[in-house]
């Protein structure tokens, strides 16, 4: 897989359940570029609808959780500039 991207939906959540880290958490529906959609996290991007925009494009990053390796989301450095 490419690890590329696009934001589909999301939401905020601003009282995240214990052992997932956070508040608040961006909760985010992908399409990968492959054609999947998946549901993530958003990291390395704040949690403010004004930094998120439907479409923009995001590039995979991985988060150690205990004895897991996550699959997280965030934009990519075109998307920032």
């Amino acid at each position: 897989m490419s690890g590329r991207a696009t934001l589909a939906s999301y939401v905020i959540n601003r009282r995240p359940a214990p052992g997932f880290g956070t508040a608040p958490q961006i909760i985010a529906l992908v399409n990968l570029a492959e054609g999947v959609r998946m549901m993530t996290n958003l990291v390395n991007v704040e949690a403010d609808p004004s930094h998120l925009t439907l479409g923009m494009p995001l590039e995979v990053v991985y988060e150690d959780r205990d004895d897991m390796v996550l699959p997280m989301f965030t934009p990519t450095r075109e998307a920032v500039e």
